[in-house]
């Protein structure tokens, strides 16, 4: 009998233990939902503080790059490296106007490869602010006025960003065009 005693006596307390360690231990809803906002807040965090860095990095790559080449290059706010080397008389480039450019689109490495040009595949013509073409050299065309002559060097945030084109442009590649802004028009 007195064995039996024991076993009940034991199998209460760890019932007892088992509910006080639910009750004390267990995650309500509340806490699920809250401790997922903060699981979704951190793996955001992560990720700005992740392409924050690249940007820092694809900066210093280019900083880097135009200073090998003694280009004279100025960084806009938002990445974009430009030279305006060669000034025209014409219209001034605005958001809605059509940009007839031509243009050598290479990448930034050591021998500088062409991609694409305008002499293997004529003019490009774009609405400037409509998309269709890289947010950096749309940046860099609002610069511009007919006649002008140019370089933009594009990180890939305002290129081909993560994936590049599948076709010329690898993943992640900075990019160098060197246009001349042929007309504007409506």
């Amino acid at each position: 009998m007195r064995h039996k005693t024991i076993f009940i006596t034991a199998g209460v307390l760890i019932i007892i233990t088992g509910v006080l360690f639910l009750l004390l231990f267990r995650r309500t809803p509340a806490t699920q939902v809250r401790n997922a906002g903060n699981t979704k807040d951190n793996h955001t965090e992560q990720l700005i503080r992740a392409n924050q860095a690249l940007i820092v990095k694809d900066a210093e790559f280019i900083k880097a790059y135009v200073e090998r080449h003694q280009w004279q290059m100025r960084p806009a706010q938002s990445g974009l490296w430009y030279d305006i080397y060669d000034h025209g008389t014409g219209r001034k480039a605005a958001l809605g106007k059509l940009a007839e450019i031509a243009y050598t689109l290479s990448l930034a490495d050591s021998v500088h490869t062409v991609c694409y040009s305008s002499a293997q595949s004529g003019s490009k013509t774009f609405r400037i602010g409509q998309g269709g073409v890289e947010a950096g050299l749309e940046e860099g065309i609002l610069l511009l006025r007919e006649g002008d002559k140019a370089r933009f060097i594009l990180p890939p945030h305002l290129a081909h960003g993560l994936t590049g084109d599948n076709n010329c442009i690898p993943r992640r590649a900075v990019i160098v065009y060197d246009v001349e802004l042929l007309n504007i028009s409506e």
